[in-house]
């Protein structure tokens, strides 16, 4: 090792935060150090760059999902009518039955959607997890995709996969489990919670490393109306915004756990040679300490009294009236009707007279030896 003391010594911090103060301090140069008046920089391991490719490979992995899901569908042979028949087995439910271009309900359901039903009397928990990696639809694929990419891709560069793949997975759960205790009657599937837990974290991180941003008020302003919007977006039809929500609150109390970042003046004393500098600072500040704890307490209580609820089939809209508008807020351009569908059959031959037991529609369809699958997608056409 080198022995030549060297002045111009300095800690590297890479941060998103704006300009980040650098403090000199005298220590030893690395190996190989040429003169005196080499500046040796040293990266912080607390803020350093990751190279993200959980992120890539949870993308990877919805999309051979919905593929995978798309060749266990075969609308040609389980439907009547398909969209796009060029692509054989992969081609696409009827939109009348699925307007996102997408399988039908029956294969999601069998593929592991949120089925509360299942859930609670079969024992069939694993689908608060498995409802995550399904799509209802190329649109709905795409959307929650793209939208992975441009929030995923930078908070695992700034914090590593370890933590931003536990907060995407615990915060997918957390916002399965709050749909499960209202929506009860429909399945459920996609990865939005899990969506809205990043954008959770994201908020919560800016609160709990206040004291190291710059324009800290404009990134507070921009990500709650991107929040704000999106949530907004949950009160159309055949949104799940009670998974937006419970993701959402997930992931914002999950940010105070996982993302927390020590201080800089406890960053540069740990990285100066011993006496640099007077007195010890504290790693974190007071004010995180506080959030680190109330917030590990919410989750840990509201995770553990929601799956007890749950599994006694509790459904929270019995003791909150006005909840369902939280989902769906109806107008005069459309219903928040939830009720499943279901029709009535009744044959003569060939002939099937198919009823809508939601809306009282009839219609003759001319079938040779339909399956219950087929029916079904009739039926859905048919009530929508």
């Amino acid at each position: 090792m080198a022995t030549a003391a060297v002045d111009d010594v300095q800690i590297r911090v890479h941060s998103r935060r704006g300009s980040t103060t650098i403090h000199p301090f005298s220590g030893e140069p690395p190996s190989g150090a040429v003169n005196a008046n080499t500046v040796v920089y040293r990266e912080v391991k607390h803020f350093k760059k990751w190279f993200p490719w959980l992120i890539p490979f949870f993308i990877v992995a919805n999309t051979a999902m919905f593929i995978i899901t798309m060749y266990v569908n075969d609308c040609p042979g389980n439907s009547y009518s398909c969209v796009a028949r060029v692509l054989g087995r992969f081609s696409f439910q009827p939109f009348s039955e699925n307007p996102l271009l997408g399988p039908s309900s029956a294969t999601l359901e069998k593929m592991g959607a949120l089925d509360v039903p299942k859930v609670v009397h079969q024992h069939q928990g694993w689908r608060l997890i498995s409802c995550m990696w399904l799509h209802a639809g190329v649109f709905h694929l795409l959307a929650n995709m793209l939208s992975l990419l441009v929030i995923g891709i930078r908070l695992e560069q700034e914090f590593g996969f370890v933590r931003i793949g536990l907060l995407y997975l615990i915060s997918g759960f957390g916002g399965s489990l709050l749909s499960a205790l209202f929506i009860q009657s429909n399945i459920s599937v996609g990865a939005s919670g899990a969506l809205f837990g990043l954008l959770g974290g994201m908020l919560s991180e800016l609160i709990t490393n206040w004291s190291i941003y710059a324009n800290k008020i404009a990134a507070l302003v921009t990500l709650v109306v991107i929040i704000a919007i999106n949530l907004a977006i949950g009160i159309l039809p055949h949104v799940d915004n009670f998974a937006h929500i419970g993701g959402f609150l997930s992931g914002f109390f999950l940010g105070f756990v996982f993302l927390i970042r020590p201080q800089y003046g406890w960053v540069n004393q740990r990285y100066a040679p011993p006496g640099y500098f007077d007195g010890v600072k504290p790693k974190f500040k007071a004010y995180q300490r506080v959030l680190w704890t109330i917030s590990l307490i919410i989750l840990i209580v509201g995770f553990t009294v929601g799956l007890v609820q749950l599994l006694r089939g509790v459904n929270l809209n019995d003791h909150c009236s006005w909840c369902h508008y939280l989902s769906c807020v109806p107008t005069s351009r459309w219903s928040c009707n939830t009720q499943p569908i279901s029709c009535q059959a009744v044959q003569t031959g060939n002939q099937y007279t198919l009823t809508c037991s939601n809306s009282g529609v009839s219609q003759v369809f001319t079938l040779v030896n339909p399956t219950s699958t087929q029916i079904q997608g009739l039926c859905v056409q048919l009530c929508r």
